[in-house]
């Protein structure tokens, strides 16, 4: 069994607090195949309440994160274009160690998101 495990953290930057209550899907990627293996919303910190991907379910592979930014950003009251910018925020990434966290958070405001490799 790994003890490896999975964690995001979203915070929205143009306003300067965590993002509370945005829909996350996390998929499997195998070629062209997508799986999905969860859907969570943060909390009120920007964090889910248990890791996306838990020891125990976690492996070497090929992950992608769908964080839905625009509904989350239309619910923050941040008025929207239309079409709204950023909708859906898509992150692919490996996982190549099955023993270590990895940690992927989201730095987002309306026009514009970062992330990087956290710990």
């Amino acid at each position: 069994m790994s003890n490896g495990y999975l964690t995001t953290h979203v915070l929205d930057t143009a306003r300067g607090v965590p993002a509370a209550g945005l829909a996350i899907r996390l998929y499997a990627i195998d070629g062209q195949a997508r799986r999905l293996l969860a859907e969570m919303v943060t909390n009120d910190d920007g964090r889910t309440d248990s890791p996306i991907l838990p020891k125990g379910e976690f492996a070497t592979g090929t992950y992608e994160l769908e964080f839905e930014a625009g509904a989350y950003l239309t619910a923050s009251g941040t008025r929207a274009e239309d079409p709204r910018f950023l909708d859906v925020v898509p992150i692919r990434f490996g996982i190549s160690d099955a023993d270590a966290h990895y940690h992927v958070p989201l730095l987002l405001s309306p026009f514009g998101y970062s992330t990087y490799r956290g710990s």
